[in-house]
């Protein structure tokens, strides 16, 4: 995602100064140092009457994920394989950049690379999501809405789509000449979900790279490199982002520091969903 130059903050001299000199000892004006992320929480079931949901804070960033499933026809090259389609909208409460109205081409951004992550790595076993083959199949939504934006929208969309994908659950299906009829009431089998993924955002920005990048640190950035790690340690998408550019060896620590920062992600994900996903 490219957010538009007016959508950031505008960052005072002294403030870049300070921000600079930090980098030069390897800290950042939180106090974070270069590699480390802000503090994560994931809340599931934040919406009683979506199928799946989760809620994420990343620092001050707040994004919220919803799941809807309904019943359509397939796509004609893949008759046997359900749909997934995400969407995202970014509210205006969330920045003062955002404006109501259809989504712009930064959540439409957002939707596509977040898509992309699920696709390449299939997440989702769609081959399983087929009730009359070549007829009626699951439909998926994955609907993303950013609540609060303070940088680094793509790590928190990423997670909270994951999250509420996997305790996800589909209603009932009851099949009677070949018409499907949902029962809503009652939750039945879980999405069927083959793999985590998570994206890690590195950042670049006067020759230092950093991950998790707030609002104000990405008004300051030359470039970002969004990296999708599986959660059996594959990378499965890779985006840049910026005017600016990456040398192969910044690309190569930018790899291995989302190699690094995705186990913990991870982690995250895996004790959020603990005990919750049956």
């Amino acid at each position: 995602m490219s957010l538009t130059p007016s959508t950031f903050p505008i960052i005072p001299l002294v403030k870049k100064k300070s921000v600079m000199a930090l980098l030069e000892k390897g800290k950042r004006l939180d106090g974070r140092s270069l590699n480390e992320y802000r503090p994560l929480s994931i809340e599931l079931g934040y919406i009683p009457k979506a199928e799946g949901s989760a809620l994420v804070r990343l620092g001050n960033t707040v994004v919220l994920v919803g799941i809807k499933t309904g019943i359509g026809s397939p796509f004609p090259d893949t008759p046997d394989e359900g749909i997934l389609l995400v969407n995202a909208e970014f509210l205006p409460l969330a920045s003062p950049s955002f404006e109501p109205g259809p989504p712009d081409e930064n959540a439409t951004e957002l939707a596509r690379v977040v898509d992309r992550s699920l696709r390449e790595i299939r997440a989702v076993d769609l081959s399983k999501l087929a009730i009359i083959p070549g007829k009626k199949v699951w439909e998926i939504w994955v609907d993303i809405y950013v609540l609060d934006h303070d940088g680094n929208l793509l790590d928190a969309s990423m997670l909270a789509a994951m999250a509420a994908l996997s305790s996800a659950k589909m209603p009932e299906a009851v099949v009677e000449d070949e018409e499907v009829k949902l029962n809503r009431e009652k939750l039945k089998d879980p999405v069927p979900v083959k793999h985590r993924v998570v994206i890690v955002t590195v950042g670049k920005v006067d020759g230092h790279l950093i991950v998790d990048p707030t609002l104000e640190e990405e008004s300051l950035l030359d470039a970002r490199l969004a990296i999708a790690v599986s959660d059996d340690g594959r990378i499965v998408g890779m985006q840049k982002m910026g005017m600016g550019t990456f040398t192969a060896d910044e690309v190569r620590q930018a790899i291995e520091m989302a190699m690094e920062s995705s186990k913990m992600l991870h982690q995250e994900l895996d004790k959020a969903l603990k005990g919750k996903v049956k």
